[in-house]
C-alpha cells in the first residue's frame, strides 16, 4: 500500500498540470474533439496542447504538428487515435519525456489475437520509458475537484466524495447527471479499460489515500491480480468503505465482459466470497452501487438495526415496513414516553404504532422538526426513515386561496420550504443517528431537491432506502469483526 497520494502512478494522471491531446481537431464530431470540449467546459486551468499534423488552431488553442514541437513536457498525454498509430504515438511521447498517458483508443486485447499482439507491443514501449498509462480501450479519468474532465460528457454538479474505479468507461462519464440529481458527485472517476498498465488494484490504492474520497465504488468484470486485490481491499475497508458491483457471474455477463475489455470473469459465488473476505459491500445493480455510497458517505454509524418509520399515509408506511423486514431491519414499538410526547402534536386519527402514521397534519413545522425530533429521542430506536411528500403545492394553494397574489405566493412558499428544510436538517447535528428519506414524487420536487442538494439522502422508494440502511449496518458489522480479528492475530 502507498502511504502518500503522490507515490501513486495515478497521481499525475488524475492531477496533471498540463496535458497534450492527440485526436482533437476542428471536426467537432470526432471523439478527441468531444473530449477536448469537455475539458474546456469544466474550466481546467492547466496548459492544453492539441497535437495535429495540419491544423494550426484547435478549438481556440494553438496546435502543434508533433509532440516534439511542444515548448514543455506535459504531465499527461491523452491519445484518441486510430489503433494502428497508437504504439508509434506512445513511443514519441516517451522520447519527449512524457511519463503518464490515457489511451482511449480501442482495438486491442478485446478484439482478439491481433489486438492482443498490439497491446503487448504497447506495454513493451511504455515499460521501456517507465511510462504509466490507463487503458487502452477506456475513457480515462475525471477529477472534478481539479475541474478536469477529459471524458465525452460534460460534468454536471459540484465535485463530491465518491471515488469510482470502473472496468466500463461509460460509468465515469454517463453518471455525472445521475449523481448530481441524487445529491452525489465524483471525487475522482477512473476508467481502466483493458488494464494493460494500471488496474483496479492501483486505483484502490490511490483512492484509499485520496483526501476527497469518502467512499470507493468499483465496477468489476474480472480481477486479474487476485491476491493483491484481496490484500489491498482488506486493508482499505478497515478505514474507508468499498462498494462493488460485479457483472461477470452469469454466462451472459461473462461473455459481455470478455468482448468489452477482454476480462476473464469467474463464478458469482467466488466473487461473493472474495468481497465478504475483504469487507467489501456488494451491490446488485448500478443503482445500489451509488445508493449504498450515498448512505456510507453521508450517514453516521448506526448503533443497531432498529428503525422508526414516519409517514402520513398508510400505503407508503406499510411498504416501508415490509422493505425494512426484507432488508433485515427491525421496527420496534414506541415507548410509552414517546407516545405521550407525540399525542399533542398529531391528530386523533394518527397511529403511534411503528410506522408512525400521522395521516393529516395541519402544522408542517411539526412534521419537519418536532415530530422527527421526538422520534429520534426514542431510546429503543437506532435510525429514522421519513416519507416525504413535498408540501410546496399545498402551501402555495393555501396562500393563493387566502387572496395572495400568485407571484408573492410562490415567493412565500419558497421561503417556507427553505425554513422547513433548515429545521429538518438541523436534526442531524442534534441526534447522531442515521436519518434517510424516501418518496414517490420526483426528486426534482421542491423540498426533496433541496434536501438532496444539502447532502441529505432521499431515495426514490422505500426498498432502496431500507437496503441502503442495511448496507450501512453491514459495513460497520464487518469492519468491527475484522478489526477484532486483526487485533487478536497481532
Amino acid at each position: 500500500m502507498i502511504k502518500s497520494i503522490t507515490e501513486s502512478p495515478l497521481y499525475r494522471i488524475i492531477n496533471p498540470r498540463s496535458i497534450a491531446i492527440f485526436g482533437a481537431s476542428n471536426n467537432f464530431s470526432r471523439m478527441g474533439s468531444i473530449i477536448l470540449s469537455s475539458v474546456q467546459a469544466l474550466g481546467y486551468e492547466g496548459a492544453i496542447y492539441p497535437i495535429h499534423p495540419t491544423e494550426k488552431v484547435v478549438r481556440g488553442l494553438k496546435a502543434y504538428p508533433t509532440i516534439a514541437d511542444l515548448p514543455e513536457i506535459p504531465d499527461l498525454a491523452i491519445i484518441v487515435l486510430p489503433t494502428e498509430i497508437v504504439c508509434r504515438t506512445i513511443n514519441e511521447c516517451g522520447r519527449k519525456g512524457i511519463r503518464h498517458a490515457v489511451v482511449v483508443s480501442g482495438g486491442f486485447r478485446e478484439t482478439g489475437a491481433e489486438g492482443a499482439r498490439l497491446q503487448k507491443e504497447l506495454e513493451a514501449i511504455a515499460d521501456n520509458y517507465g511510462m504509466r498509462f490507463l487503458g487502452p480501450n477506456c475513457l480515462g479519468v475525471a477529477n472534478p475537484h481539479l475541474k478536469f474532465n477529459p471524458t465525452p460528457l460534460r460534468a454536471e454538479g459540484p465535485a463530491g466524495f465518491v471515488g469510482l474505479a470502473s472496468q466500463s468507461g461509460s460509468f465515469v462519464t454517463q453518471m455525472f447527471n445521475y449523481l448530481h440529481r441524487h445529491g452525489l458527485g465524483f471525487s475522482t472517476a477512473l476508467s481502466v479499460g483493458n488494464e494493460a498498465n494500471i488496474d483496479l488494484v492501483d486505483c484502490l490504492q490511490y483512492l484509499a489515500v485520496c483526501p476527497n474520497t469518502k467512499v470507493i465504488a468499483i465496477y468489476v468484470e474480472g480481477i486479474s491480480r487476485g491476491r493483491q486485490f484481496v490484500e489491498t481491499a482488506k486493508e482499505i475497508s478497515l478505514h474507508k468503505p468499498i462498494v462493488a458491483l460485479y457483472v461477470g457471474g452469469s454466462e451472459m455477463g461473462k461473455r459481455a465482459g470478455l468482448s468489452h475489455t477482454g476480462s476473464i470473469a469467474g463464478p458469482d459465488e467466488l466473487y461473493e466470497g472474495v468481497f465478504r473476505q475483504c469487507g467489501i459491500i456488494r451491490a446488485r445493480s448500478i443503482t445500489e452501487l451509488f445508493d449504498f455510497a450515498l448512505a456510507l458517505g453521508r450517514l453516521p454509524r448506526p448503533q443497531g438495526n432498529r428503525v422508526i418509520v414516519q409517514t402520513h399515509s398508510g400505503g407508503p408506511g406499510a411498504t416501508a415496513a415490509d422493505a425494512c423486514g426484507t432488508a433485515g431491519l427491525v421496527l420496534p414499538p414506541l415507548s410509552p414516553e414517546t407516545v405521550d410526547k407525540l399525542r399533542p402534536l398529531i391528530p386523533h386519527t394518527a397511529s403511534t404504532a411503528n410506522p408512525v402514521d400521522m395521516t393529516f397534519s395541519k402544522n408542517q413545522a411539526d412534521d419537519f422538526y418536532k415530530i422527527p425530533d421526538l422520534l429520534l429521542q426514542e431510546k429503543d430506536a437506532d435510525m429514522l426513515m421519513v416519507y416525504f411528500v413535498s408540501p410546496g403545492v399545498f402551501i402555495e394553494r393555501l396562500l393563493n386561496d387566502s387572496g395572495m397574489a400568485p407571484e408573492l405566493a410562490r415567493q412565500e412558499t419558497q421561503k417556507i420550504i427553505d425554513e422547513l428544510t433548515n429545521a429538518f436538517l438541523s436534526l442531524r447535528s442534534l441526534h447522531h443517528k442515521p436519518i434517510v428519506g424516501y418518496t414517490y414524487q420526483s426528486i426534482d420536487e421542491g423540498i426533496i431537491k433541496k434536501l438532496l442538494e444539502r447532502g441529505f439522502p432521499v431515495y426514490e422508494d422505500a426498498e432502496r432506502a431500507a437496503r441502503s440502511l442495511a448496507a450501512l449496518i453491514r459495513y460497520y458489522t464487518m469492519r468491527d469483526r475484522r478489526s477484532r480479528a486483526t487485533r487478536g492475530s497481532g
